[in-house]
């Protein structure tokens, strides 16, 4: 079932610059193969649900195992028949401002 996500993980109470930490979760989430794209606050990643939900799992944990509080804040879009919407979904939003 193809799934699409929007994540964000972060450590929560470390203090005010995060991208050291961040940059760990999402370099775990690169290396998955699955279509992802970074944005300022969230990170995309597109697949079947196991290996999206594990890949999740796994970014999470790179903080967690370390001790630190991990808030995490995801968004799913589950859509039975569709894939690659990461792309899909913006070419349609901008085929309708046309």
């Amino acid at each position: 079932m193809n799934t699409l996500v929007a994540v964000a993980i972060a450590p929560f109470g470390t203090g005010d610059e995060l991208a050291k930490d961040v940059a760990e979760v999402v370099k775990v989430i690169r290396d998955s193969g699955l279509p992802n794209k970074t944005y300022s606050m969230f990170t995309e990643i597109e697949g079947e649900w196991d290996k999206v939900m594990d890949t999740v799992k796994k970014a999470t944990a790179v903080l967690a195992d370390k001790g630190i509080r991990t808030e995490v804040i995801m968004k799913m879009d589950i859509r039975p028949g569709y894939t690659n919407t990461m792309e899909e979904k913006l070419k349609r939003l901008e085929k309708e401002m046309k």
